[in-house]
């Protein structure tokens, strides 16, 4: 407690020093200009010295001022600038997802016209399976836009797959490479029929697989178009499923099987075309 006492007398003794000293400058400073003799010396060497100190600390303090105002200025003009390249690069992505959108359309649009004798209504993919490829998906039209069970499903080049469920504003489509989808399909060149299965184990190396062609004498070639053939009870005749990227003759010697580069990707589907028509319905027959 005493040696507490003692340090507080010595802060005390210490402001009171430094208090006469300023006063004492500070009378220096106002006299130096009217005093001569050891006076005059004395406040060059005190007075002078710290008028320029407190001058420059001035000076400091004035330039971190200007600093200070400076960065907070740049701060702000950045925060606008940032502004400006996140609106820039929104409308960017807008019109990038435009320009996609727009090939998207222009490829359905040749779609349209290259099977223009039937009649057809664009729908968005709104819902899939889970997996990485559209073996079964919904899109976002149904009986209140004609949609029936049945109908025939195109985009990209070709064959899709087939409408199997309807409600009113949706439908589901099972595309031709689930593992339950069989079409009747023929080479367009020789008329050759054939059976293709869907595999989703096999459109991960970017093919579906045909069997049943009868091993005769046509020549089937690597780069063949498969269509659809005129012998299906469900799918429309002529709708371009794949080209041909291998043939071989069975161990029976009767038959030939292969694989088929569809013409569809599957990992990638946004809009289709749904032909407003079932093969039932444009024969006369019904599907079995």
């Amino acid at each position: 407690m005493k040696k507490k006492n003692q340090t507080s007398q010595t802060n005390k003794y210490w402001l009171f020093g430094l208090s006469l000293l300023c006063v004492l400058l500070m009378l220096l400073s106002v006299f130096s200009g009217k005093v001569t003799g050891p006076f005059k010396v004395a406040a060059n060497l005190t007075v002078i010295p710290m008028q320029k100190g407190i001058s420059r600390i001035g000076e400091w303090m004035g330039d971190m001022s200007d600093n200070f105002q400076t960065l907070k200025q740049v701060q702000k003009e950045n925060e606008t600038l940032q502004a400006q390249v996140d609106e820039l690069l929104i409308e960017n992505n807008n019109l990038q997802e435009d320009k996609y959108e727009l090939e998207r359309l222009q490829e359905l649009y040749k779609l349209d016209q290259n099977y223009a004798e039937y009649e057809k209504v664009a729908a968005h993919v709104i819902g899939k399976d889970s997996g990485n490829w559209f073996s079964t998906f919904t899109i976002d039209k149904g009986s209140k836009d004609g949609i029936e069970v049945d109908m025939n499903v195109i985009a990209g080049n070709g064959l899709v797959g087939i409408v199997t469920q309807v409600g009113p504003t949706w439908a589901t489509v099972r595309s031709i490479i689930d593992d339950s989808s069989n079409v009747s399909g023929m080479v367009l060149s020789t008329s050759d029929k054939c059976i293709i299965r869907g595999d989703l184990s096999l459109i991960n190396s970017g093919r579906i697989r045909f069997e049943q062609m009868e091993n005769n004498d046509n020549v089937v070639e690597i780069g063949e178009q498969i269509v659809t053939s005129y012998i299906s009870d469900k799918y429309l005749q002529g709708i371009l499923i794949g080209y041909v990227s291998e043939v071989s003759v069975d161990s029976n010697n009767l038959t030939r099987s292969g694989y088929i580069t569809p013409v569809v990707d599957f990992k990638n589907l946004q809009e289709v075309l749904v032909i407003t028509k079932t093969k039932d319905a444009m024969t006369g027959t019904p599907a079995e």
